[in-house]
């Protein structure tokens, strides 16, 4: 393979672990978040000629989300947090040597499969890791290789993602499908990405099962802080446009009338969009198609709101291959949970799935890969959060400005834990608060991420290895 002076190899990693409570539990599918703990790891990289630099990546461990099952909530976190440690040393021992898109495609081909696999042989008959919840427990080492890229070299890192810093085209980590109309020789990531970006971004807030709409729902003693409670009040205050809601998948009447009363809600104060999202539980076609036609007869104008449905279905997409092209000709239908890697957004389009919902908690590169794969294909794109607080926040928002939406992204942190990203919020304002419904990345410049971190004073938990 050809190599540039500008190629890099990591050589070592650092682990900190910073838990975060939630203000009120997040109820999402079978799951409900009250707490998380984020992974910030530092990077280590060197180049060609021995220079070194460090980047930063954070994600949350959140088992909720990447981990489905019987298993307890600290059951899942103890072994992503175990696994985190494996990919401390596995990361500071790779030896391989290119652009930061290539050593991190080298490390999700060769390195991570093979390091679940014996971390779970290891577990000694306890319930297997999936590989969902190992991508995001490498997702914030992934994501400090590229912000340490960028600051080796003093560049912003989206400006590298091209032929002059890049020795593989993207048909070295790509394969079309079958249809042949597709050809990745020659192209790059930055084909695919918005130039420039943009500088303001869309906000959507999700509506989780158990938010508060009205105060006939208050069940508990709202928190003692100066955020909003209800939603009519988040509207308001953040001048929201866009609200995703979070549904069950086994009640279709709860689910259908939780839809007409946040569009109702959100029609009465100017809100545009809306979306639904099962995360995974509804178990067939029919059932979301019926909530979707009830709608377009009983109340059209919720229906004609709701801009895109996000992954309704069991996310082990090559166990559960239904054919949803019913659905999709009703709406725009979004893969999240099962777009782990850009060969099952590949087998999602061949079931009649029409979008990608890329998250870097799955990793920067596998986000940029699967963008790539997505576009090509005809694919339209969104950006979903994990509910990213403090540094997680920034690559997040980052992507969704070079992406190319369909509207912006999803951005719920400061909903459930808000003060947890106060340091950050003093350096990046318009980041961490939403404002006319958008976000404002202005203040995210410079190399790497962009996160300036010399101006964020955070002090961070003693490192775990």
């Amino acid at each position: 393979m050809p190599t540039k002076s500008t190629d890099i190899r990591p050589i070592s990693a650092r682990l900190h672990l910073l838990p975060v409570q939630t203000r009120l539990p997040y109820k999402f599918g079978a799951e409900t978040m009250t707490q998380v703990t984020c992974a910030r790891v530092c990077l280590r990289v060197t180049d060609r000629q021995g220079r070194q630099a460090e980047g930063w990546g954070e994600g949350p461990l959140n088992g909720q989300w990447a981990w489905p099952g019987s298993l307890s909530y600290q059951e899942r976190y103890e072994a992503m947090e175990s696994f985190c440690h494996v990919l401390v040393k596995a990361y500071g021992g790779f030896t391989a040597t290119g652009h930061v898109m290539e050593v991190g495609h080298a490390f999700l081909t060769q390195v991570l499969p093979s390091l679940l696999e014996q971390f779970n042989r290891g577990r000694g008959g306890h319930p297997a890791m999936p590989y969902l919840a190992a991508l995001v427990c490498c997702a914030p080492f992934d994501v400090a290789l590229h912000d340490a890229y960028g600051m080796l070299h003093g560049v912003g890192t989206y400006d590298t993602y091209n032929a002059q810093w890049m020795s593989q085209d993207l048909s070295a980590m790509l394969q079309p499908a079958s249809d042949g109309a597709v050809n990745f020789a020659g192209k790059f990531p930055q084909d695919y990405l918005r130039r420039p970006r943009l500088e303001v971004v869309p906000a959507w807030h999700s509506v989780g099962e158990r938010d508060w709409l009205e105060e006939t729902d208050v069940d508990g003693t709202p928190p003692a802080d100066n955020h909003p409670h209800l939603l009519r009040q988040w509207i308001r205050r953040d001048g929201l446009k866009c609200l995703k809601i979070k549904l069950c998948g086994q009640n279709s009447a709860w689910d259908y009338q939780r839809v007409v009363r946040i569009g109702q809600i959100g029609n009465s104060e100017n809100v545009d969009w809306l979306c639904t999202d099962f995360n995974c539980t509804a178990s067939d076609v029919g059932y979301v198609n019926e909530i979707l036609d009830c709608l377009m007869v009983e109340h059209p104008r919720i229906y004609g709101m709701i801009l895109y449905v996000e992954q309704p279905f069991p996310y082990d997409l090559e166990k559960h291959r239904m054919d949803v092209h019913s659905l999709a000709a009703r709406k725009p239908l979004f893969m999240d949970e099962s777009a782990h890697d850009w060969r099952l957004v590949q087998l999602g389009r061949s079931l009649g799935w029409t979008g990608v919902a890329l998250k870097t908690c799955k990793t920067q590169t596998g986000a940029l890969l699967s963008l790539c794969w997505a576009k090509a294909h005809g694919m339209t794109l969104m950006v979903q959060d994990l509910s990213n607080p403090m540094l997680a926040h920034i690559p997040h928002v980052l992507l969704a400005a070079h992406a190319g939406t369909i509207m912006g992204l999803e951005s719920n942190s400061m909903q459930y834990y808000p003060e947890a990203s106060r340091p950050e919020a003093l350096v990046h304002p318009g980041l961490y608060a939403r404002r006319n419904g958008t976000l404002n990345l202005q203040t995210v410049q410079g190399p790497g991420l962009g996160y300036q971190l010399h101006r964020i004073v955070r002090v961070l938990p003693v490192p775990e290895d």
